[in-house]
């Protein structure tokens, strides 16, 4: 627990470093930045969706076992098994199954604590990458409009699956319906539209790159990739 919280402030701590870098050396193209960082991160956000729900969970590790079972999911028999099947996979694979495992079960990815939502895409990414921008900062004359650039992207990609668990949760922090109000945030409505076929609106930030989204989902669907079998484990 420590040590998520330190890996936590440490992001946060750069995040923050970079923000004042961004406002410290705002210009005219800091604005415009900001939101094609905002963009980019919700095009991330969708795309890892998309990869991730139609990735085939690897065979005979059990997991149809968890994703199927009937029984109560609080139970000491389902938590034993759950706990034995996740220690098979590796980061990555956990990753997709859990992917996998909200659609039938959307409402207990709101109930995930954050750190389990946004951990893995601090460690694997937004810190090494905010990190590097702080030494970039730190070495050379970085102009204002990449900071801007850098701050929305690293911010939007690294709580992307914090704001797609939002989505599943009636009861969020005041900042969320804010970010909703003026667009930076999509709805549970909005995002109902991928649930109801699983072949569309991926995006789970803002929304904004859904049709380019879509479109790449279907030209690929076309040539016979993302085939519906890997939205479920098989075994």
């Amino acid at each position: 627990m420590l040590r998520q919280r330190l890996l936590l402030l440490t992001f946060l701590l750069s995040l923050a470093g970079i923000a004042t870098g961004a406002v410290l050396a705002a210009g005219w193209f800091s604005l415009p930045a900001l939101i094609a960082g905002w963009y980019a991160a919700d095009m991330l956000s969708g795309l890892i969706h998309m990869i991730m729900d139609y990735r085939p969970c690897p065979p005979g590790m059990g997991l149809a076992d968890i994703f199927f079972y009937t029984g109560s999911r609080e139970s000491e028999e389902y938590v034993t098994m759950q706990r034995a099947r996740m220690a098979r996979l590796n980061a990555f694979e956990r990753i997709s199954y859990d992917f996998k495992n909200h659609h039938p079960r959307p409402d207990a990815l709101g109930r995930r604590p954050l750190w389990r939502l946004v951990g893995s895409t601090i460690i694997a990414g937004a810190l090494p990458m905010g990190l590097s921008v702080n030494l970039a900062q730190a070495l050379l004359p970085v102009p204002g409009w990449a900071l801007a650039f850098a701050f929305s992207l690293l911010a939007g990609g690294a709580f992307a699956q914090y704001f797609h668990g939002s989505l599943h949760r009636k009861a969020n922090p005041w900042f969320i319906g804010a970010m909703r109000k003026v667009g930076l945030l999509m709805t549970p409505a909005e995002h109902q539209l991928h649930h109801d076929t699983l072949q569309r609106d991926f995006a789970t930030n803002c929304g904004w790159s859904n049709p380019v989204i879509n479109r790449l989902f279907k030209a690929l669907r076309a040539r016979g990739y993302l085939d519906s079998a890997g939205l479920e484990p098989t075994s």
